[in-house]
């Protein structure tokens, strides 16, 4: 059996940022009290190097999210509570975007192949299905914060979507929810948990807005059939 060296040295890395991770015990830094109590000198360490900050702090957003490791709500309201609501989501927006794709690239260069192999015969008419209508499924997941963010991304590189149609799907998708997050961090002192931010109706209103893409696709597909089969008459 062929062993492929570069799949062996990027898992071994991917296990090695794991462990230290985890190891280290470096998710205390990424909860809502460690957040509160350093806002302040992160603010002013924003004040004094703007730039070092912003680099800094896109740079671990992307690894957090690229390794899909725990964080990415913490990281999106510190970047409310650190650069504001403008910044903010301008730098989330591109790093969760960066971040999702780097994932959806390692999922596909890792695994896709050997999925392929065993179950190609039955994923077959799935991404048949993907490749013509992905980007409006994609849009709708990414729309309802119920879905795991590290598992679209990592299922999503499973199938044939472009990489360019999941990076601008999921940049455009993931806005909303962005936007909602970076400005609770702007208000940060008034949050006891993460799970305050979503309430169940902006959840229902998400949901509504992912699947009107999906539906008005179905209303047009029938429209179009229903058009064709008078015209065979």
């Amino acid at each position: 059996m062929k062993v492929n060296r570069n799949r062996v040295l990027i898992i071994v890395a991917i296990m090695a940022l794991f462990g230290a991770y985890f190891g280290l015990d470096l998710g205390r830094y990424l909860n809502l009290g460690h957040l509160k109590a350093g806002q302040a000198a992160l603010q002013g360490y924003y004040a004094a190097h703007p730039a070092e900050a912003i680099a800094g702090y896109f740079l671990l957003y992307v690894s957090v999210t690229a390794l899909s490791l725990p964080g990415a709500a913490i990281m999106t309201l510190a970047g409310g509570a650190i650069f504001g609501l403008w910044v903010g989501t301008l730098l989330v927006s591109f790093a969760s975007t960066f971040g999702a794709t780097l994932a959806f690239l390692v999922s596909r260069y890792l695994f896709r192949e050997a999925v392929q192999r065993r179950f190609g015969d039955r994923l077959a008419s799935i991404h048949a299905g993907l490749a013509k209508e992905g980007a409006f499924y994609l849009f709708a997941l990414r729309l309802v914060p119920l879905v795991p963010f590290f598992t679209i991304n990592l299922v999503m590189g499973l199938t044939p979507m472009k990489t360019s149609t999941f990076y601008w799907v999921s940049q455009v998708g993931m806005l909303a929810g962005t936007v909602v997050y970076v400005n609770a961090g702007t208000q940060l002192a008034r949050i006891s948990s993460a799970a305050e931010i979503l309430s169940p109706a902006l959840l229902g209103s998400f949901a509504l807005i992912g699947l009107l893409p999906l539906a008005a696709r179905t209303v047009v597909r029938r429209i179009q059939t229903s058009n064709r089969f008078r015209g065979e008459r």
